[in-house]
């Protein structure tokens, strides 16, 4: 099945929202597909798989400054905004809209430095929103789940994260979201999000694309050189030996994250964190006894990656 060349590309969240009722009230079901742009395969397949349950299929392009410490990314973040266009007119069942929208912080009043961002480690850490004094104040925050992992080092990210996707619901107004797994967290997070604020949102979970040599499929892929490629690939060789580990019977923690560790070691790799993790909760286990999800966020010289696998037992 062919893309749809009538792509609809808005801009302003009120002409998004006027768009969506009225596609719902002609009986249309949508699907919001939230990305950040530089769009590769894995956010196809998201798509791809939001075509299975509704009629429409929104993606949204929007990096979103309050996920990001001034110390990160933000500024040097990958962007093909036409690239991306091009791809969403070829992809299989098509898009119906993309919403693109400049500045989802800016409210029409003077600008104004405001609260003092997240505490961590005793300091206080601010998000590139609050430096740049968007007047913003208002925080979603998923607290329990939010803590441990990714959440360690980027202590103001699921904040960000959780903020903009509930402002994204509120423009866009979907009945189904759909995420990637391989930010196994974040979809967690998001899905506790709805459960407690009554969003009236199915979200799904899409699984992990990877490209042929097994690397997860990331935006930031294309910051690692040939050679920090092929050290990457120790990710997905120590997961696959640490779930056969287990579906062999050793259901020790401590014994799977020491496979782990050592693989993505001796390819050169600097661990951020590894933790097996009960799947819903993100608690961490010491022996399998339920399913549980590793998790690993590594650097490979200037890119730090994250991926993970699922264990059912």
């Amino acid at each position: 099945m062919a893309g749809k060349e009538n792509l609809k590309i808005i801009t302003d969240k009120n002409q998004m929202r006027t768009w969506t009722r009225a596609m719902r009230s002609q009986g249309k079901t949508i699907a919001l597909v939230p990305t950040m742009g530089f769009l590769h395969d894995g956010h196809l397949s998201l798509i791809e798989e939001a075509h299975k349950h509704t009629h429409l299929v929104v993606v949204s392009i929007y990096v979103n400054p309050s996920q990001f410490a001034p110390s990160e990314d933000l500024s040097t973040y990958p962007s093909d905004f036409d690239g991306d266009i091009r791809k969403l007119m070829a992809v299989p069942g098509g898009v119906d809209a993309v919403f693109h929208p400049y500045n989802l912080y800016d409210y029409g009043v003077e600008s104004a430095r405001c609260g003092n961002g997240v505490v961590s480690n005793g300091t206080a850490v601010v998000s590139c929103l609050e430096e740049s004094g968007s007047g913003h104040e208002t925080w979603v925050r998923v607290e329990r789940l939010e803590k441990g992992m990714c959440g360690v080092r980027r202590p103001v990210f699921f904040r960000g994260v959780a903020t903009i996707v509930a402002k994204l619901f509120n423009i866009v107004e979907p009945d189904v979201a759909v995420f990637g797994k391989k930010d196994y967290q974040q979809w967690r997070i998001i899905r506790r999000m709805v459960r407690d604020l009554d969003f009236s949102i199915n979200i799904v979970g899409s699984e992990i694309m990877r490209d042929v040599d097994g690397l997860a499929m990331s935006s930031r892929n294309v910051g690692l050189s040939l050679e920090e490629r092929q050290k990457a690939l120790s990710i997905n060789r120590s997961l696959s030996k640490a779930k056969s580990a287990a579906e062999r019977g050793e259901l020790n923690c401590k014994s799977l994250k020491s496979l782990v560790v050592d693989e993505i070691r001796e390819a050169g790799g600097e661990l951020d964190y590894v933790e097996i993790v009960e799947q819903e909760s993100l608690e961490v286990v010491e022996q399998i006894k339920s399913p549980v999800v590793i998790l690993i966020a590594a650097w490979f010289g200037k890119v730090r990656l994250i991926d993970n696998i699922e264990i059912s037992i």
